[in-house]
């Protein structure tokens, strides 16, 4: 299935990843590296995960402070990576 990311939520991961690095590259790389291959891996199970508290989006817990939000359609659409401690929607 084909994966999409909305213009926001690639703002918002180099954000985290930009914040991140400041302090720790390597975790930055590794962070970074984790939620692409999370991502990636939504293509061959797009249902796994919960659904959104926003209604027709799901969200995945890539890290314990993670999570991307994504809708499923005729393909995936990433809306969003943030802070588990973000204030969401």
């Amino acid at each position: 299935m084909l994966i999409e990311w909305a213009p926001a939520a690639r703002e918002q991961l180099q954000q985290i990843i930009s914040y991140i690095s400041d302090r720790n590259l390597v975790a930055a790389l590794e962070l970074n590296q984790a939620i692409e291959a999370s991502v990636l891996a939504l293509s061959r199970r797009p249902h796994l995960y919960r659904p959104g508290r926003v209604i027709g989006t799901r969200e995945m817990v890539v890290h314990p402070n993670y999570l991307v939000v994504y809708q499923v359609t005729d393909y995936i659409r990433v809306l969003s990576v943030l802070h588990a401690r973000q204030r969401y929607p």
